[in-house]
C-alpha cells in the first residue's frame, strides 16, 4: 500500500475553523487566530485538500534568563490517521528553511513526558540546551521541560547562489 500525498502550504485565516476542528479531533483547544501576527502557520493538506496537519513558528521572548529570545517552534498536530507518514517531519523542515530566511538558529520547548515531540525534534537536528521546570511563560506539567535548539547554517542560501540575481 502506497502512503497518500500531501502539500505544505501557508494557512489563511480562512482556515483556522478547519486548524480548531482538526484540534479538536485531538482532545485539544489550539486557537490560531490567537498566534502572533508576522509568524509561520503552515498547513499539510492531502491530495483531496483534506487539512491533516498544521504547524506554528514565531518570534518569541520567553524573558528568561536561560531561554533566549528568538524563533520558536512550536504547535505541531496531526490527525490520528496520518501519523508516522512524514508529516510531521515535512511540517519541521518548512519551519526550519522559514526561520533560517530570519535568524541562525531555531529553538523549541518540550515536555520531557512528550516522547513523540522529542524524537521528532531530534530528526530535525535539534539538541539540548537546558531543562527546567519552566521557561517564559510555559511551565510544564508533570516533569521538566527541555530547550532545544537547532542552528539553521545548512539552510542559509551559499554564496554567490542568489548574488547575481540580487545585484
Amino acid at each position: 500500500m502506497s502512503t497518500p500525498a500531501f502539500s505544505i502550504q501557508p494557512l489563511e485565516p480562512a482556515d483556522y475553523p478547519t486548524v480548531r476542528e482538526l484540534s479538536q479531533s485531538l482532545g485539544r483547544r489550539s486557537a490560531p487566530e490567537r498566534f502572533a501576527p508576522g509568524g509561520c502557520l503552515l498547513g499539510a493538506t492531502s491530495e483531496n485538500g483534506r487539512l491533516v496537519g498544521w504547524a506554528k513558528a514565531q518570534w518569541w521572548d520567553p524573558q528568561d534568563p536561560v531561554a533566549p529570545a528568538g524563533y520558536y517552534l512550536g504547535g505541531v498536530e496531526v490527525d490520528r490517521r496520518w501519523r508516522r507518514r512524514g508529516v510531521a517531519t515535512a511540517l519541521g523542515l518548512a519551519r526550519l528553511r522559514w526561520v533560517a530566511q530570519r535568524a541562525d538558529a531555531a529553538w523549541c520547548v518540550v515536555n520531557t513526558r512528550n516522547s513523540a515531540s522529542l524524537a521528532l525534534q531530534r530528526r530535525l537536528g535539534f539538541t539540548v540546551r537546558a531543562r527546567a521546570a519552566s521557561f517564559g511563560t510555559v511551565e510544564f506539567t508533570g516533569g521538566a521541560g527541555l530547550l532545544l535548539c537547532r542552528p539553521l547554517e545548512e539552510f542559509a542560501p551559499r554564496d554567490g547562489a542568489d548574488n547575481d540575481e540580487q545585484k
